[in-house]
């Protein structure tokens, strides 16, 4: 059975994430695993010593799995018939958080909210997990709510019973990447929804400053971009012939238009460059802006 895995620390950013994981899962038909990782505060240890202080590390698995019991006990009221596991480990909270990645076919984390105009704010840890992952990982902010998802009923009020609001995918067409392609068709199929697909794009440098104001030249090139557009789309347009596909190419950065668009949007799916640095994994430009800004949870998907 495929398996969703969520990072839990009680913040209420990984309480939305559970929450989100918990219907990710069902729409899914997977497991879900509640996952606490704990890394050893200074405060624990005895001074010079590097001891444990006593009853410090039992009072932390304690609250641990607490946490776990009471997340895992409201998830299953919610969802009956879900499968929900918990686990926790005292390995620093990163490494504990790939490993399961490894393990899973999805993991997801809370992200520090900072409303509707900042966005997000992403730790250190969930930088890092995102930025080296071997499978694809969702962030999801504080106050996440399923009717978030939803388009609004007739009234202009939230619902839960109303369609979904669209898939958003930012595309890079100089590196696509069918895992993330695929992944963003799926999560429509399964919503039921639409897909809008954004690419954003410039005249190459190669072609000067003059060239900018060639109205002529600009909308030939355009067309050129609109045509690989298509002839990328073309394939999963096939395999999933369910889907509504709105595509777009925009002029300029696919950042700041996936952020603007991230306010209708369900969930934003962004690619990631397999690549390491000699610092460690490689975001890029569009995730990092959706990252640090977008509205809905963000699904950061690794490709060759």
């Amino acid at each position: 059975m495929p398996t969703i895995t969520v990072g839990l620390d009680g913040s209420p950013q990984s309480v939305a994430a559970a929450d989100w994981a918990a219907r990710e899962a069902e729409q899914r038909e997977a497991a879900l695993c509640l996952l606490h990782a704990w890394e050893q505060p200074p405060h624990l240890t005895a001074p010079l010593a590097g001891v444990p202080a006593p009853g410090a590390i039992d009072r932390e698995q304690a609250w641990a799995q607490t946490l776990l019991y009471e997340t895992q006990s409201r998830l299953a009221d919610r969802h009956p018939g879900l499968p929900i596991g918990t686990e926790q480990t005292g390995d620093q909270p990163a490494s504990a958080l790939l490993a399961a990645a490894d393990e899973s076919d999805l993991l997801v984390l809370g992200s520090r909210g900072l409303g509707t105009v900042a966005g997000f704010l992403v730790g250190s840890v969930s930088r890092a997990v995102v930025a080296r992952a071997a499978r694809p990982v969702v962030l999801v902010r504080a106050g996440e709510r399923v009717q978030d998802e939803h388009l609004p009923d007739a009234s202009g009020g939230a619902s839960t019973t109303t369609p979904y609001r669209d898939v958003l995918l930012g595309l890079d067409l100089d590196n696509p990447g069918d895992e993330v392609i695929g992944f963003a068709f799926d999560a429509a199929r399964r919503r039921a929804s639409g897909l809008r697909v954004v690419h954003g794009w410039s005249l190459p440098a190669s072609y000067g400053y003059g060239a900018a104001m060639d109205v002529g030249l600009n909308e030939e090139l355009a067309e050129q971009v609109r045509h690989a557009l298509t002839d990328v789309l073309r394939p999963w347009r096939d395999k999933f012939p369910g889907v509504d596909v709105n595509a777009q190419a925009v002029i300029g950065g696919a950042g700041r238009h996936l952020v603007h668009a991230s306010h209708d949007a369900a969930l934003v799916v962004v690619g990631r460059s397999e690549r390491h640095t000699p610092v460690g994994g490689h975001i890029g430009p569009v995730a990092h802006a959706v990252l640090q800004h977008a509205v809905a949870p963000v699904a950061v998907v690794p490709h060759g």
